[in-house]
């Protein structure tokens, strides 16, 4: 249970009737298991779109461009595998985060009824979302985005058109690495394509300009030679030269964007899931300390149970969460002068023991 303190209340009200149940809508009862859930932001749709362009036109450049015209039927086959399995891999991560359910807290709960029913003593508190009418459970942050309170909430991702949580997060790492590991692909075998179609236009001129003549034959031959488009343009590549250039320079520009935005993505996460701290946790370090967990035990919860190749299979789901129960909807106050303050006063640290009404925060 996590320690509030008294200086982070606003407006306190002293009756459950703040509430005003008349204006929260009863939650919806709970759909069947599996429910697809999905945010309807035009920005969000635009960016889980542009995102697969991108990686389909990866495929298509490392495809058409540099595996299909290659002589080397080893290497076109062994990194066309590996290219390919990498994207699914990556598409399907994407598809899981843009379509689990975060962790949204039961819309329309914070009723008289529900706050009734949790009992709550002298020096407890609930805390009500008044943007979704919901009481938010410790961690719970609310998205404006998703226009719902979400457990362990991290940050809403545009490029997955959902929030990053407690029930998605893993497949949002997932994502992040498989397509930094994508990008690192393109760009070596980039890299090797433009050396090896270098090194053969470098060979092709030798051999058409530097040929000793030693007879008229042979002559007739290097002047067709030099006539002739080179060989190693349509060897490398099926489309021209310019083309090429330009597919393959677009491909650079994207391979390195991406690679360096999900690498720094990736390890933020991780470090979180270790620290046991969402971005949001981290930047209200110094206004609310609690407890954390040891780092391997939130690793295992966050991508299901001991490490196995589960972990980064992204149709594999994380360790479902604990239901919420009542101690869960419900935060300890902890004084002032707990927290090091000595503001506080003795008389009023006894006039809030007296009090037994319920301490509702609109947060």
């Amino acid at each position: 249970m996590m320690l509030i303190p008294t200086h982070h209340f606003r407006d306190i009200e002293r009756k459950p009737e703040y509430l005003q149940p008349e204006k929260c809508v009863p939650p919806p009862h709970p759909g069947p298991v599996g429910t697809m859930w999905f945010i309807r932001d035009g920005c969000g749709i635009a960016c889980a779109i542009v995102t697969w362009f991108l990686v389909l036109y990866a495929e298509f450049v490392v495809l058409f461009v540099m595996l299909i015209p290659s002589r080397d039927y080893v290497y076109s086959v062994i990194n066309g595998i590996v290219f390919n399995l990498l994207a699914f891999l990556a598409l399907a991560s994407h598809c899981r985060a843009m379509l689990t359910d975060p962790g949204a807290v039961p819309k329309g709960n914070a009723t008289k009824e529900f706050i009734e029913s949790l009992q709550l003593k002298p020096g407890q508190v609930v805390y009500k979302c008044p943007k979704c009418c919901s009481i938010k459970p410790d961690r719970a942050h609310h998205c404006s985005v998703c226009k719902r309170c979400i457990r362990k909430m991290d940050h809403h991702c545009p490029w997955v058109n959902n929030c990053v949580g407690e029930n998605n997060q893993k497949y949002f790492v997932l994502f992040t690495m498989y397509i930094a590991l994508i990008s690192l692909h393109a760009l070596i075998m980039v890299g090797f394509h433009f050396l090896h179609c270098f090194e053969e236009d470098w060979t092709n001129q030798q051999q058409a300009y530097g040929l000793p003549r030693e007879g008229t034959a042979e002559a007739r031959t290097s002047l067709h030679e030099i006539k002739q488009p080179l060989k190693s343009s349509t060897e490398c590549s099926s489309f021209s030269p310019p083309t090429t250039v330009i597919l393959l320079i677009l491909l650079c520009f994207e391979g390195l964007l991406f690679l360096i935005f999900t690498s720094v993505m990736f390890g933020t996460q991780v470090h979180s899931i270790c620290t046991d701290e969402t971005g949001i946790e981290r930047l209200k370090r110094k206004h609310q300390p609690r407890e954390r967990r040891a780092s391997w035990k939130s690793v295992k919860e966050t991508f299901g149970g001991d490490f196995s190749p589960n972990w980064f299979n992204p149709f594999s789901r994380p360790c479902d969460p604990e239901p919420l129960s009542d101690r869960d909807w419900v935060r300890q106050v902890a004084s002032l002068s707990d927290m090091g303050n000595t503001e506080t006063t003795e008389e009023q640290s006894e006039e809030r023991k007296d009090e037994d009404s319920v301490e509702v925060i609109d947060e």
